[in-house]
């Protein structure tokens, strides 16, 4: 039996993540405007399709499509009042994919809601708490092997996420965020106060991702491995920086430099490394070959 997530990095096994999914979907035709989970249910094969090109060209890890599959968030999407019938689908979906080669771990992927927490918008602990709660447990009815909070900016939300998460599953959970003002969130959040908030609740990971440049992730990954926490970090920043061409975002970093990136990475210290937006399977398959020479 292949050895889960909290084994392998114990063993000092380095992961490679996969890549990005929202704008993977706008290059295979996701129109402006519609959720990518609407594809777990309107375009199914093309969300294995992608699954799939990811675990054939390395990953270790690949996410589910459920970044905005809170119930919350879903009120904006096509499918309102179905998370857990989304989240289950696309877990199961993702797993379809991990089981064409052994070893490929899935990730249930957690956003945050798009709202902000009191008392500077309209969402508590307990609807954040439960609203997460509900995807976590239909992530795990669908098959994941751990549970990811990706791309968060407030700490009090991300908090009240763990609460809600932790009532539910004893799965491994990894917490990252996405410092996309350099080296803050956009609420101000630092490296080093995540670390200090996380570090006493025994989440399998913390980490960095989305962000900004790959110069600013550096930076990032530098602080959070001075600290020396003891916590295995998680880093998968953008390819660069995105330039608008029509209604669409594209990214020119390319393969080889964010695999030398990766590299840089892991000898900071990262355990996982991989892509968020721009990301391909083709700068997923040169991560691969520079994380694992020979």
């Amino acid at each position: 039996m292949a050895k889960g997530f909290t084994d392998r990095l114990k063993a000092g096994q380095i992961m490679v993540g996969d890549g990005a999914t929202g704008t993977s979907y706008q290059q295979m035709g996701l129109r402006i405007g519609v959720a990518p989970e609407d594809w777990v249910f309107d375009e199914p094969g093309k969300v294995l399709a992608l699954h799939t090109a990811f675990v054939d060209a390395g990953a270790d890890i690949i996410l589910t499509d459920t970044f905005g599959g809170t119930s919350l968030r879903l009120r904006e999407s096509g499918y309102p009042g179905r998370a857990t019938e989304l989240n289950r689908a696309a877990a199961q979906l993702a797993r379809r994919a991990a089981a064409t080669k052994d070893g490929v771990l899935v990730a249930g992927s957690m956003g945050p809601t798009g709202m902000l927490m009191e008392p500077f918008g309209e969402l508590t602990p307990a609807a954040a708490a439960d609203a997460f709660g509900e995807q976590a447990a239909a992530l795990e009815a669908g098959g994941v092997d751990l549970l990811l909070l990706e791309t968060f900016f407030a700490l009090e939300e991300a908090l009240a996420a763990i609460d809600g998460i932790r009532r539910i599953s004893t799965l491994p959970l990894v917490v990252s965020f996405s410092f996309d003002q350099g080296t803050h969130t956009m609420m101000g959040l630092s490296p080093t106060k995540m670390v200090e908030a996380l570090r006493p609740l025994g989440v399998a990971a913390i980490g960095a991702n989305c962000g900004r440049s790959l110069a600013d992730m550096e930076r990032v990954v530098a602080e959070l491995a001075a600290l020396d926490a003891g916590i295995p970090l998680w880093i998968k920043p953008n390819a660069g920086l995105p330039r608008m061409v029509g209604e669409l975002a594209r990214y020119d970093t390319g393969p080889a430099e964010m695999a030398e990136y990766a590299v840089r990475f892991i000898e900071a210290g990262a355990s996982v490394v991989g892509g968020c937006c721009g990301s391909s399977p083709e700068h997923v398959a040169a991560i691969v070959a520079a994380a694992r020479p020979g």
